[in-house]
């Protein structure tokens, strides 16, 4: 080879590296712009409580502890460790401060967008068809949802491992050795200890053995020299994957099954879960490419009519089988099609996981298989170069720009659980679970009637809510209307007789009504039941030192503070006990402790007192 030609394929190589790097901070920096303003957002009423804001194992950082919490737990209905530990990581860095962990999904979902352009870019070989897919997948509409909640943070970080599997993968396939294979592996593990619904990923990496990387279509050179096709070996080392898929499928199940609470969703038969399934393949479909009216929960249809069912069947098939039809002449039409409807087959209701009809996170994997049709399917219409570059790319450019712009006014909407929840129930009809949420919000801004409003409309609509009551009685005993909250309180507990929350909150009705002994039992039920519920150890302490009950009392404040290590409260509660019972050192401490954290109440009485100094 001539110096002449070095020297020409070593300038191509440097103009294609400084274009992909000019991608890759064009990518960062339109993530940052679109949803940077996250940072400036709440916390929502709706899910981020249990994962985060009243989670005290989240609060109490990563020690053995809660390590070993995250990894045998299945609240909230999943095993995903690997969120529990990141969401504890968060906590230690920003506490309450929401804005560091929405940006932190922010940088999750940008980091996993980079990696999907070099996965498409490494396997395909193309840059700007690669780098469509990572920019319609980073600033489409959809994605608000995952990024701006913070309580999903599973599915960005998921999404992130997935995308560093794919990544990967690409190297293994390029040079199989055991090395690359491990760690192909071990970021599948990682991202299924996210979240279990990236079970689909290995039906993903069977695709793209087909296309872009043909190995299925290549034949194997094995060491005796004898050739045959790899097709067998593609199968074969997906084994080690597939047992990672039913062991956490089998866990998932299993979580989902502990929970025990009877839903109307239960009833369903298998042909009305098979058409709700047919109809939100469409919807999904209708909304990747029209993404308006989104919201953070669509409420499922019982009863989808025939002829929704039978027109959704029809183009699903339709597709199907004209991508199966051209498969040879053009194979990415194949894979991402069946990249969309693989991925989506855990949340698509077939086995119904939540109450939800259809949900903006569940396409975060699945989309990225329409957008490579797309891709590469759009540019077949334009067989002159000069024709895609004067119309092709500016169409893109402007695409993507309006995409920018809809997700930008996306995230305007989840600043705070006001203003999500009220541009939910504007976006859908008969939306009880947006009701029971802006009501909530209005509780938790001391707006008692528009909270009982949105709490009747939503038990009109849906009569068998355990939170909706418990909240609603919350209201009734703001307003002092005691027989009517005990009503509330226990018609949650008849729907879930599980429900710490109703049991914490009717003891609080016996305790006003001086019913300590009623209250205690209902206390003692709570903790029975969730060993972790901190404020029912404080509430119950308090309870034992009204009756004179000191011992049992400083066992709960200390449990309380064992729990919970800033808890001012219990801290200046104890300190009460013990300068009560003659203990001065011992009470003076945490009186100062409480201080300290901000509750000084006990401290001031006792230096009125003239026992602590």
């Amino acid at each position: 080879m001539s110096i002449e030609k070095t020297d020409e394929i070593a300038k191509v190589t440097i103009t294609g590296r400084k274009i992909k790097a000019l991608i890759i901070a064009g990518l960062i920096i339109s993530c940052l712009a679109v949803f940077g303003r996250i940072g400036g957002h709440e916390f929502i009423n709706f899910d981020d409580p249990g994962y985060i804001t009243e989670n005290y194992q989240i609060q109490r950082g990563i020690n053995p502890e809660t390590a070993r919490w995250a990894f045998t737990t299945t609240y909230f209905s999943y095993w995903h460790p690997l969120t529990w530990l990141s969401h504890m990581l968060d906590w230690s860095l920003f506490g309450a401060k929401a804005g560091g962990h929405h940006l932190v999904n922010l940088f999750l979902h940008a980091g996993a967008v980079v990696l999907l352009f070099l996965f498409l870019n490494k396997t395909t070989h193309t840059i700007w068809p690669s780098a469509f897919v990572a920019a319609f997948v980073a600033l489409h509409p959809l994605r608000v949802e995952s990024v701006a909640w913070a309580s999903e943070r599973k599915d960005v970080l998921s999404m992130f491992f997935g995308m560093a599997t794919l990544y990967a993968y690409a190297f293994y396939a390029e040079r199989s050795n055991l090395s690359r294979y491990v760690i192909c592996l071990l970021f599948f593990m990682l991202a299924l200890m996210s979240k279990p619904m990236m079970v689909t990923l290995p039906f993903v990496l069977l695709l793209v053995d087909y296309w872009p990387l043909q190995r299925w279509q290549k034949p194997f050179s094995g060491a005796s020299e004898k050739r045959f096709p790899l097709a067998g070996r593609v199968v074969l080392e997906k084994i080690p994957f597939m047992g990672l898929i039913i062991l956490a499928s089998f866990v998932t199940f299993w979580a989902q099954k502990k929970v025990g609470t009877v839903t109307a969703m239960d009833s369903l038969s298998f042909i009305t879960r098979s058409g709700n399934a047919v109809v939100s393949y469409m919807s999904y479909l209708v909304q990747f490419l029209f993404p308006v009216d989104l919201a953070v929960y669509y409420p499922y249809n019982f009863s989808p009519s025939i002829w929704k069912v039978s027109v959704s069947l029809m183009i699903l098939i339709c597709i199907s089988a004209s991508v199966l039809y051209a498969i040879k002449k053009i194979p990415f039409l194949f894979t991402g099609w069946f990249w969309y409807l693989g991925t989506l087959i855990p949340v698509i209701g077939l086995v119904q996981v939540g109450s939800q009809a259809i949900a903006d996170r569940y396409t975060y994997l699945p989309s990225i298989g329409l957008c490579i049709m797309l891709a590469w399917g759009i540019p077949l219409f334009f067989r002159r170069e000069n024709a895609r570059k004067t119309i092709l790319f500016p169409a893109a450019t402007i695409h993507l720009i309006l995409l920018a712009f809809l997700a930008w006014h996306q995230c305007g909407y989840w600043k705070d659980s006001i203003a999500v929840f009220s541009h939910t129930l504007r976006t859908t009809k008969n939306n009880a679970l947006a009701h029971h949420h802006l009501g909530l919000a209005y509780l938790e801004k001391n707006k008692n009637e528009e909270a009982l409003e949105h709490f009747n409309k939503s038990i009109m609509i849906q009569p068998f809510q355990d939170s909706v009551y418990n909240n609603r009685g919350v209201v009734y005993l703001r307003y002092g209307m005691y027989k009517e909250a005990h009503h509330d309180f226990s018609k949650a507990l008849l729907i879930n007789p599980s429900y710490i929350k109703a049991y914490n909150n009717r003891a609080n009705l016996y305790a006003q009504a001086g019913h300590y002994k009623m209250a205690i039992e209902d206390l003692h039920e709570a903790i029975r039941r969730d060993p972790y519920y901190i404020i029912a150890y404080y509430n119950r302490g308090l309870l034992f030192t009204k009756i004179g009950h000191y011992q049992p009392a400083l066992n709960d404040f200390t449990t309380a503070i064992r729990l919970k290590n800033n808890y001012a409260d219990a801290y200046n509660a104890r300190g009460a006990v013990y300068l009560n019972t003659g203990n001065r050192e011992a009470g003076c401490r945490d009186a100062r402790k409480a201080c300290d954290l901000g509750n000084c109440a006990t401290l001031e009485k006792a230096m009125k007192a003239r026992l602590c100094r």
